[in-house]
């Protein structure tokens, strides 16, 4: 049986959540993941597989690619997001998102080039010399993994990809965040999403995270420092903070590349709230997209064309939405993940959080509901 999630815990978490509380509320994004869990380590290696790929799709069901634009933002730069500088140049990226561990970012990059060219091969099986830059994250599993090894294949990526689906989003030890840890604790996959209205009209903003960073002192849950009293299960007294955690923020609400980039840079606040500064030996990497305008391939765009944008006077609602949502699934993905290592073959053996112990010491702090 499924754990419950933050909110049906009754934590006071703030905003509306969308049907789903999850980046596939908001219409045409679609999550996949393949999961790789092997106990017995392969032959000539010493440790056990636990890994994957976790693929967000923008405008899932459209048989040609669609460009988004989207912004770019790093808390801190001790990780990987392929295709940044262009977004940063370019504002916009074509095709999937993947997340997955750090050894694996070129597996992935090159497999998610040739399900592009297979998906998409009436735009890319032309004279036209188009290229393909993915975009691929990770944070890294080698405390869990046997990360060396580089166990996931194309294979693998193309089972994500082909995965993606709307609706709820499986949570904790999933896809990419498989053997991720977060504030000492089993961490991985988490997912949250909020309703805004702009100017009478309903719009929604997505995020999903891969939780890999923090360290327990740090740890606040509703504003309650719950890491200073949740000690039991700590290897050797305190693992360093030498995590990441990436953050995809999607929503349709019309925006421009300038724009995004504001937007991206507010998932710092929401990972503030749950007590993390940003470790020096963290990679915290953030990117956010829009599917609110219809934006055609570069060789396809007329000379000059107008795009829809929201007034940034009415962007306050926004920001806070990210920094709910942000909050929010690092949360989730505490409360869905479970125990990970302590097999003979393992270096560490890491706890999930006790969900219990947690609500218990919010509930003392006045923070949840009913």
């Amino acid at each position: 049986m499924s754990k419950l999630r933050a909110r049906e815990l009754g934590l006071d978490l703030p905003g509306a959540p969308g049907p789903f509380n999850a980046i596939t509320d908001v219409p045409g994004i679609a999550v996949g993941a393949r999961t790789i869990v092997e106990l017995t380590p392969r032959p000539g290696r010493k440790l056990p597989v636990r890994t994957g790929v976790t693929a967000i799709i923008p405008h899932a069901a459209s048989a040609v690619p669609c460009p988004v634009y989207a912004g770019f933002h790093r808390l801190n730069g001790n990780g990987e997001m392929t295709g940044s500088h262009w977004i940063e140049d370019g504002g916009y990226f074509v095709g999937p998102v993947l997340i997955t561990n750090t050894h694996s970012v070129g597996i992935a990059h090159h497999s998610a080039i040739k399900w592009m060219l297979e998906r998409y091969r009436t735009t890319y099986d032309t004279p036209d010399h188009l290229w393909i830059m993915p975009v691929v994250a990770e944070t890294y599993d080698g405390l869990l993994n046997d990360i060396n090894g580089q166990h996931v294949t194309e294979a693998d990526v193309f089972a994500a990809l082909n995965s993606a689906v709307s609706g709820p989003v499986a949570e904790g030890n999933t896809g990419g965040g498989t053997a991720m840890i977060c504030y000492e604790f089993k961490g991985g996959t988490g997912t949250a999403s909020r309703m805004v209205e702009i100017a009478g009209k309903a719009h929604t903003v997505g995020v999903l995270v891969q939780a890999n960073h923090g360290i327990r002192d740090w740890l606040t849950i509703c504003g309650v420092p719950v890491g200073r009293e949740l000690r039991d299960g700590m290897i050797d007294g305190q693992l360093a903070e030498r995590g990441s955690i990436i953050v995809v923020v999607a929503t349709d609400i019309p925006m421009a590349p300038h724009q995004l980039k504001r937007v991206a840079r507010r998932c710092s606040l929401g990972l503030a709230r749950n007590g993390t500064p940003g470790g020096n030996s963290s990679g915290d990497i953030f990117l956010a997209f829009s599917t609110g305008n219809d934006v055609a391939m570069p060789h396809q765009a007329p000379p000059r064309f107008a795009i829809n944008v929201v007034n940034d006077d009415l962007f306050d609602p926004i920001y806070l939405a990210v920094v709910e949502c942000v909050e929010e699934a690092v949360i989730n993905v505490l409360c869905a993940a479970e125990d990970s290592g302590g097999t003979e073959h393992d270096r560490y053996h890491i706890r999930a959080m006790p969900v219990d112990r947690m609500v218990e010491l919010v509930r003392k702090a006045g923070r949840v509901r009913g």
